[in-house]
């Protein structure tokens, strides 16, 4: 007997890696188009139902979303919220979603036509608070059925199929489609920049001037490279006409300009290179620092032009007055939603800074906002404290520029 118990005990502990080991679980979408109707059927697959114990959706409260079906349990109990707690074993929840979406009168940032749907995937699934067992790991894939006639689907995530899609975000649990999403007949220009494929699409007959982007992120990336350390694995740029909204708005993996916007504007600045930079830098504001972001995207949208040789002294100096005049009435940049003049006054006080860190720092490399902006990058979300913060790190002590009125 008291050889066989030390014999029994090496075979439990031996038996106790797998018992420890992360479960990967199946996560699928699977989307269906429905011109028609101007929605989408949205179906979420869990191959293991039992490991998550429920999925809390933020359904807002405008009626996006509807037609809620599952095998196990569905409840509304709170306005602009869904929880499904899936059943045991394969386990689906099926819905519809109406796609068109005005972000102001007659301007759309989410519209389906007979021919093409432009929209981005957060509406599609909307985000949602996950309840899972210990040790488990969800496999998200996005798969896509087109409507008859319809050509492709483009994503900004890695494709590994026919329109179908691997959705892995290292910093959320529940990996979710997000970013934006173009499906239809479409003309597309692809290219690898750096580490990173990058996909330039929009729908056939929407003006979209493929290649005269393709050649100014070629021109620009280098520069964008040496600010920002981070090679997304794919880039997406999507783009449409009227009534499309007249801007650009980014994502984490892509971003939306529409066709008219020049890439680089009578004023010198690029919303291109502004889209890109929030795209990689990733930089949020709290505590009403929203200049931070902005202003870091619209002064690098000038800079990285200016040090790809893009725009001369002269010029630089004449964006600068037009900068300087555009922001006279601003007295303070603490604000929740940078204003364009908040956000020209943002990108003088940032230019004065770099010039102070350079001059500040020409004993340890000569340093920049650069640096500052690296910084930033490792934070979440960044208040006008931490910038100062950084700042000071940066320089080694006070600094003279941002100690102003504009930011208390």
């Amino acid at each position: 007997m008291s050889l066989r118990l030390p014999l029994l005990s090496s075979l439990l502990l031996l038996s106790l890696p797998a018992f420890a080991a992360t479960q990967k679980v199946d996560l699928d979408y699977r989307v269906r188009f429905l011109p028609d109707s101007d929605q989408a059927e949205v179906s979420i697959t869990l191959e293991k139902g039992e490991r998550v114990r429920s999925l809390d959706f933020n359904l807002s409260d405008d009626g996006r979303y509807s037609d809620f079906e599952t095998d196990g349990q569905w409840s509304q109990e709170v306005a602009g919220r869904g929880k499904w707690q899936p059943g045991k074993g394969k386990s689906v929840l099926s819905y519809r979603v109406q796609i068109d979406h005005e972000r102001k009168s007659g301007r759309y940032d989410a519209r389906m036509t007979k021919d093409w749907v432009l929209l981005r995937g957060d509406d599609l699934v909307p985000a949602a608070k996950l309840d899972q067992q210990d040790k488990t790991e969800l496999v998200s894939r996005l798969q896509f059925d087109l409507p008859k006639g319809w050509k492709s689907v483009e994503t900004g995530w890695p494709r590994i199929g026919k329109n179908r899609f691997r959705v892995d975000n290292a910093q959320r649990k529940f990996d979710r489609p997000t970013g934006w999403m173009l499906a239809g007949k479409l003309g597309t220009r692809r290219t690898r920049l750096g580490d990173t494929e990058v996909a330039i699409s929009a729908p056939v007959g929407e003006g979209m001037r493929r290649m005269d982007i393709m050649t100014f992120l070629t021109f620009v990336w280098p520069q964008l490279q040496q600010v920002f350390p981070r090679d997304p694995n794919k880039l997406l740029i999507v783009g449409a006409g009227d009534p499309m909204w007249r801007g650009g708005l980014s994502a984490a993996n892509s971003y939306y300009m529409h066709a008219d916007r020049p890439l680089v504007s009578e004023n010198g600045t690029s919303s291109l290179v502004h889209e890109l930079v929030h795209v990689f830098g990733r930089i949020y504001g709290r505590e009403r620092s929203d200049w931070i972001a902005e202003g870091l995207a619209e002064y690098y949208a000038i800079e990285l032009v200016r040090r790809a040789g893009g725009i001369s002294e002269e010029r630089y100096q004449k964006i600068r007055e037009q900068l300087i005049d555009w922001s006279k009435p601003v007295n303070s940049l603490r604000t929740d939603h940078a204003t364009g003049p908040v956000t020209a006054r943002a990108v003088l006080l940032l230019q004065e800074l770099d010039r102070e860190i350079r001059q500040k720092t020409k004993d340890k490399g000569n340093l920049s906002l650069d640096d500052v902006t690296r910084g930033l990058m490792r934070l979440d979300r960044v208040s006008t404290q931490d910038f100062i913060d950084i700042t000071e790190n940066v320089i080694g002590g006070p600094s003279k520029t941002l100690d102003t009125r504009l930011l208390r």
